[in-house]
Order: structure tokens, then sequence, then C-alpha cells
């Protein structure tokens, strides 16, 4: 038998020393199209709603239960860096922009902030990085799970506006009806010119006039 590993708990926001804490967590770091998304969550101090985890390890069902009790329960603040600054800056950089959004749109400043990842850029206020803190920190969690709804429900109203690309299925990463249709239909507003499959699509339509 495997050792079981816990969830994500308030472990690390009760060593912070401070309150309140958020957690920030972004979605769509890889994908080829689309804007990087980040949200900051304060949990309540009571009543946190049940099953919170790394939003990748949830269905999207139970992902969009959880967003809906965690803005009636919590804090939420969302950041958004669209393709266009994510040319502009690159992805990395970018990210930390939509991660100090996400704080700035917090009701209510945060006195210490746990970041999931390496990095704990300057978001407004004392920060913390934490390697997969996601699966450690339940406030991380629940940014996941903000950030990635919310970037899942851009992607699939996308889909009204290019149709034929798939963002509803795909959120604009990288699948082989991905590549398909950036072959057949060409590069959209939404599309990273920085990323490398979308700058050879857009080299093959200088080559060919």
């Amino acid at each position: 038998m495997g050792k079981h590993v816990a969830g994500p708990d308030l472990s690390l926001e009760e060593t912070c020393g401070a309150a309140p804490v958020c957690g920030i967590d972004e979605a769509g770091r890889g994908p080829w199209a689309g804007p990087v998304v980040a949200s900051a969550v304060i949990l309540p101090t009571s009543g946190i709603p049940e099953g919170l985890n790394d939003s990748k390890k949830l269905t999207a069902q139970r992902r969009n239960d959880l967003a809906v009790q965690l803005r009636a329960t919590s804090l939420v603040g969302v950041g958004v860096a669209d393709p266009q600054e994510i040319d502009a800056l690159n992805i990395r950089q970018a990210t930390f922009l939509a991660m100090a959004r996400a704080v700035a749109d917090l009701p209510e400043r945060p006195d210490f902030a746990l970041i999931d990842g390496r990095d704990a850029p300057d978001v407004g206020c004392p920060a913390h990085a934490v390697i997969k803190g996601d699966g450690r920190s339940l406030s991380i969690a629940a940014a996941s799970i903000i950030a990635k709804t919310v970037r899942d429900a851009m992607m699939v109203a996308a889909e009204a506006d290019y149709p034929g690309y798939g963002f509803a299925r795909h959120k604009g990463y990288g699948t082989a009806a991905h590549q398909a249709a950036l072959d057949k239909l060409g590069i959209t507003p939404l599309h990273r010119k920085s990323f490398a499959p979308v700058r050879a699509r857009m080299a093959l339509d200088v080559e060919s006039p």
C-alpha cells in the first residue's frame, strides 16, 4: 500500500503570522490561445466549502459547484492578462501581472499571500511561493478552482466568436484538433503570437502570397 497523501489544509496559512491570508493561483500558462487568468481567495474563518483541492484533480462539474460555494463564502479576486499582454511581456511576467490584478480585485487587502509555484512576484503585500501549493494550501486550492472555472468559461464563450477552433473543448491548449484548425483557418486575436506553434502558422501566411 502506498502512503496516503493528505489533501490541502490550513497549516501554511496558520504559519504566516498574519491575517487575512490569500491564496493565489493561475490557469492558462501553457495554452496557445486565450488569456492567463489568476485568482486570489481569502477563505472565511468558518464554513469553508468541503472538498477543496487542486483544480486538476476535480471534475468540471465539481469545480463549478465549488466555485459557486467559494463566491458565496469567501473573498474572491480575479485578474486577467490577455494574449497581447502575454506577447508583449512573456508568459511569466504576464502571469505575475494577472496575479497582482487578482489581489487588487479583492474586496479586502490581504496581509499575506501564498502563491502557487516557485515565484513570489510583487502582488502588493508580503508573499511566499509554495511549490505544488494547490495540493497543500486550502487557500491556493480555492484560487486554483476560481482561476480554472473563470478561464474555462471565457474559452467556452470564445467558441461563439471564433467557431471552428474547438475552444470550448480544448480551451486553447495545444491539441491535434487545435493544430488542425490553425492549419486550416489561421490565427485569431486570441492566439499568442509569441508561442512557437502560432509563430509557425504565421510564417506560413507570410510565405504564401
